[in-house]
């Protein structure tokens, strides 16, 4: 593992695109996660904000975030489903492989879990002919789906070739939920790993989770959940994922940084992973076939640590 598995999200930093941009580049980052606002909120327009991504020479981890998609059901299943199309040409416009999905916290979202499937698989059709896959997350407080593992079961469920979970370190760490389910998990089914990590031990109730999550987020390896990080990190290597890992880090003091203060701070936790996390790998494991997601194929494990 290098730089080259990291990536940033244009979230964590302040200012233009362009600069954005620079920044992350001159760190030393090769991927950079877009949003949607990151285009159409271009003063030049959405064209001149593609063009700036495109001539960045950073490729393009995804685009984010569809919200309160799946559950829903008549004008508001239909309005849903346009905002949809929508994200996915922007997506497709942009050179973005993959756009993120989470769990609704939509009140009027039905629980039933042959609806949350059908919505998903209809929604990975609409992006296959685009050479898109989607990402579904399971925000800490969705209304329905709230765990990485329920994500994990309905992807599976779904059983579509370019439908996959995304695994959130900050949501698993909200919910102080279990690592030992990461063992379950298809490897290539896993379409992206996001970072952060935050500064108390406890988060109580959803509110202090969306306070949290959209304000007070830090990198890895700045926060008290460092234990936890590399084992979910390790974990992870074990089963064979070797995708990209993203930094999303949403915090308002990195957002008053000069941006290369900020995309030096995450410079440092992309270092602070592959040091301090995956290089102390644990003993020689049995070989496992890797899924290596941008190759499409799998590699070989053929060894205790990582390089």
């Amino acid at each position: 593992m290098n730089l080259d598995h990291f990536g940033m999200d244009t979230i964590t930093l302040a200012g233009p695109l362009e600069a954005k941009l620079r920044a992350v580049r001159a760190a030393g980052f090769t991927q950079i996660m877009l949003m949607a606002r990151d285009l159409v909120g271009h003063p030049d327009g959405f064209d001149a904000a593609v063009r700036a991504v495109k001539a960045s020479g950073l490729r393009v981890t995804g685009f984010q975030v569809m919200r309160d998609y799946e559950g829903l059901t008549g004008t508001l299943h239909n309005y849903k489903v346009d905002v949809v199309k929508s994200m996915l040409k922007m997506a497709q416009a942009v050179g973005a492989p993959m756009l993120l999905v989470c769990s609704s916290s939509m009140p009027h979202a039905t629980g039933e879990r042959e609806r949350i499937v059908k919505d998903l698989q209809a929604l990975a059709m609409l992006a296959l002919p685009l050479n898109i896959r989607i990402g579904y997350e399971a925000l800490s407080w969705g209304r329905h789906v709230n765990l990485y593992p329920q994500s994990w079961e309905i992807v599976a469920q779904a059983d579509r070739v370019n439908l996959g979970v995304v695994i959130d370190s900050f949501h698993i760490l909200a919910n102080r939920s279990t690592l030992d389910e990461i063992d379950e998990i298809d490897a290539r089914k896993i379409i992206l790993v996001q970072l952060s990590d935050f500064m108390w031990e406890r988060i109580e109730g959803p509110e202090q989770r969306i306070e949290t999550a959209r304000h007070l987020r830090v990198f890895p390896g700045e926060g008290v959940h460092s234990a936890e990080l590399a084992d979910l990190v390790r974990r992870l290597d074990r089963i064979g994922y070797r995708g990209d890992y993203s930094f999303e880090v949403m915090n308002d003091d990195y957002q008053n940084m000069p941006l290369e203060t900020a995309a030096a701070r995450a410079r440092a936790s992309a270092k602070w992973v592959t040091d301090q996390v995956l290089r102390r790998s644990l003993p020689v494991r049995e070989q496992r076939p890797a899924f290596d997601h941008r190759t499409g194929g799998a590699s070989t494990i053929a060894r205790p640590g990582l390089s």
